[in-house]
């Protein structure tokens, strides 16, 4: 009976990916080594490989999931490729910023605990699949959660990028990575570090990951497939 049940769920899934097919855009920044190319991987193949070699400009990608196609423009983190972030965010349905959660130097400001406990269980929009933390359209996508010497400069280059009026609204997705690790930054705590509370005119939700235990992956793929056209 299993067998004959599975059997109609892929005909139904097929004749769903026929007639109610939707696409979406997304870039895809952060810093170098925070993780970005592994996140492409892990939601393009579900592999996860130790070394990666470092984004060099832009790579494109494409990834079709549960009636969804996904098209990912994962831009280099270095320094000298920055300037065409803005080119390649304008007119995305989403922007994804990377973080390292474990390089916690990087991140420079921490807004007082009460302010961040007002905040939680706010939740902007229906598309917000399980979120552990997701600012209205009031605040602002992947940050190495676990370093902290480059959420400093995570911070300056993101509020950066979205005070550029060609970006305005455009929904933002902030992904602490490396929540394996234990010195990894909270999703709360990666809201402070990073000043989110203080960027309007956007939704705004943060997830705690792991590319390497795909950790919150589901979660993350479920937010993007709701925000699709």
């Amino acid at each position: 009976m299993s067998g004959w049940s599975s059997w109609f769920e892929g005909i139904l899934n097929w004749l769903r990916s026929l007639f109610f097919h939707k696409e979406m855009e997304l870039s895809l920044i952060g810093l170098q080594n925070a993780g970005k190319t592994s996140l492409v991987n892990v939601l393009t193949t579900g592999q996860f490989h130790e070394d990666m070699i470092p984004t060099v400009g832009f790579n494109m990608r494409k990834v079709s999931k549960g009636g969804v196609t996904i098209k990912l423009w994962d831009l280099g983190g270095q320094a000298r490729f920055r300037s065409m972030w803005e080119r390649y965010c304008r007119g995305v349905q989403a922007i994804v910023f990377v973080v390292d959660s474990a390089d916690l130097d990087s991140l420079a400001i921490v807004v007082d605990s009460a302010d961040l406990d007002s905040l939680v269980g706010a939740c902007f929009a229906m598309s917000c699949v399980a979120c552990f933390f997701c600012i209205p359209a009031e605040q602002p996508g992947v940050v190495d959660s676990a370093d902290l010497d480059s959420l400093d400069a995570a911070k300056e280059e993101l509020q950066g990028l979205l005070g550029k009026p060609s970006l305005a609204s455009i929904p933002l997705l902030v992904l602490g990575n490396k929540n394996d690790l234990p010195e990894a930054l909270s999703a709360n705590e990666l809201i402070a570090r990073l000043g989110l509370k203080e960027v309007g005119g956007r939704e705004v939700c943060v997830y705690s990951i792991s590319c390497k235990s795909s950790s919150n992956i589901d979660v993350t793929l479920k937010w993007l497939q709701a925000h699709a056209k």
